[in-house]
């Protein structure tokens, strides 16, 4: 029977709030959601599955006391359901209750086996709980995971935090040395143990630990572990330091269900709010769920200053709600230390791009330049500004500033083909070296004939010098693989009208009108009407 029709035992009240509960859920407010439920759970309070959507959205809205309320019940019901488990572990660590954690994480035991994700989160949890509990060798619910073989990097490390909590920094000094960084995962748990064996003494062991994450990591400069050290001292700590650790990782799982990151990033939060990582992982997990308000909230009016890559955090979702002034002040106060990291001096370049304030991208495009290198690597970042700040200046119709910049950029990367096909384009839209411009774009097709964008550059290249029969079928080819292209659309129709095929010329451009913009529609609206013209040809 549908839960509506069920709900109609309580009466009109009841089948309101369930229908002002599904409007809450479908508008991203759990917070309604849940008041809502509330009240339907009042009025019929053993309506099947309301007391899991009232877990559902207690954990969306962070209202723990009703996410715990409502897990007891679906518990003592025996619906056992991991999120459940989860918020009354969370529940029970928060009072330091660790009988009740060990029976709760016991309680889906038959489980645990077969399931992928129980895997990743018993034999932490039965560590921290065994430290709370005094139990001798706490760390063993960690390192007897592998069976014969050794445990996963991550598992031995996440057991050297242990020992360090259980006042064995030697022993786990000693097990840090043993393990192999294969994994990001184990990265981010070792900057954790490297940070608390520095807080315990351990200075050599800590600084060889770091060593071995900075040669792992190569390049790559991971935000998380741009966040600041802090030491896991506690089961409370250990326990939310390992769920925003799963939190980050299902949330760069291709296809997973966001709402997975959500739980995980929200049990973190609600054992450690000073925890940066479990802070960092809710953020984005709301943010993932839609939530960018609350995301930003959570970035807002806190007593400590941000870390840096969280402060370009804020900048961003600043910049996404529409405070583009106030998003690039954030952000160059992110890069104002004097290495702040390439990550975040792309990401404050990317911001003051969106911004529409040429002055803040040009500043954020020098700062970038200033911090690059002689490498192949560096060099083809700088081909890339190059273009991005040429880019600016034609919005800005300078010419004469942008073309040194574009050369500049050829030179760098003669053999790419997005680079030779802008400055191509670029110049032979403008009627500029004409000869050397379609040599460009044609290197370009050359390299990509695949590429629409490059496609419609060729085609829009014979086009201007004169050759319609030779740019309609590269402008039907482009238009096939970008249909939604209006630029590439209306290229199409001027070739088909001055190859002298009118009839489709009027058809193409009927059809780049339902995508054009105001500009272009108004270019279109006046071909329709009297043909094309020197004045109505695209730009």
């Amino acid at each position: 029977m549908p839960i509506a029709a069920q709900a109609a035992d309580g009466g009109d009240a009841a089948l309101g709030a369930l229908a002002r509960a599904r409007l809450a859920e479908d508008a991203g407010d759990p917070g309604q959601a849940l008041a809502a439920l509330t009240t339907v759970s009042s009025l019929v309070p053993d309506l099947p599955g309301l007391r899991g959507r009232m877990l559902e959205q207690a954990i969306e809205a962070g209202d723990l006391e009703a996410a715990r309320s409502a897990a007891m019940l679906l518990w003592a019901k025996g619906d056992r359901r991991f999120d459940a488990q989860l918020v009354l572990v969370t529940d029970a660590l928060r009072r330091s209750d660790w009988k009740a954690a060990r029976d709760y994480v016991a309680g889906r035991s038959d489980r645990a086996d077969g399931d992928a994700v129980a895997r990743l989160v018993t034999p932490p949890l039965n560590g921290w709980i065994a430290v709370g509990m005094r139990e001798k060798l706490p760390e063993r619910a960690l390192l007897d995971t592998g069976g014969r073989a050794a445990p996963q990097p991550a598992f031995q490390l996440e057991a050297a935090l242990v020992q360090l909590a259980a006042g064995r920094k030697d022993e786990a000094a000693a097990l840090a040395d043993k393990v192999t960084l294969t994994d990001r995962t184990s990265q981010l748990v070792a900057m954790r143990l490297a940070a608390t064996l520095d807080k315990a003494g351990e200075r050599d062991a800590a600084k060889r630990l770091r060593e071995r994450v900075a040669l792992a990591a190569g390049e790559r400069e991971d935000p998380v572990l741009l966040l600041p050290d802090q030491v896991v001292t506690g089961p409370r700590g250990g326990a939310a330091h390992w769920f925003a650790l799963l939190a980050d990782g299902f949330a760069r799982t291709p296809n997973s269900n966001p709402k997975i990151p959500l739980l995980f990033a929200r049990v973190a939060y609600w054992l450690d709010a000073g925890d940066w990582q479990a802070r960092s992982a809710l953020v984005e997990a709301l943010d993932a769920n839609g939530r960018k308000v609350d995301a930003l909230a959570l970035l807002q009016g806190g007593r400590a200053p941000l870390p840096p890559v969280l402060a370009m955090r804020q900048a961003e979702l600043l910049a996404d709600d529409g405070k583009a002034a106030e998003a690039v002040a954030l952000a160059e106060k992110a890069v104002a230390a004097d290495k702040p990291g390439r990550i975040l001096l792309v990401r404050y370049a990317d911001l003051a791009r969106r911004s529409d304030d040429p002055r803040a991208a040009e500043r954020a495009y020098a700062r970038l330049e200033d911090d690059l290198g002689d490498d192949d690597f560096d060099k083809a970042l700088h081909g890339s500004i190059l273009i991005a700040r040429a880019e600016l200046l034609l919005q800005a119709d300078d010419w004469d500033a942008a073309e040194p910049l574009l050369a500049k950029a050829i030179a760098l990367r003669p053999n790419d083909p997005n680079v030779l096909n802008f400055v191509g384009y670029s110049s032979i839209e403008r009627r500029k070296n004409v000869d050397q411009s379609m040599a460009q774009i044609e290197a370009a097709w050359a390299q990509d004939p695949q590429s629409a964008a490059i496609t419609d550059s060729l085609g829009w290249a014979y086009f201007l010098t004169g050759k319609p029969a030779e740019a309609v079928p590269l402008l039907e080819k482009a238009q096939a693989g970008d249909p939604g292209n209006a630029v590439i659309v209306e290229h199409l129709g001027d070739a088909y009208w001055q190859a002298g095929r009118r009839f489709q010329a009027r058809y193409t451009w009927r059809a780049a009108a339902l995508l054009a913009e105001a500009d272009m529609a108004t270019r279109i609206e006046a071909k329709l009407r009297d043909g094309l013209t020197p004045a109505t040809t695209a730009p």
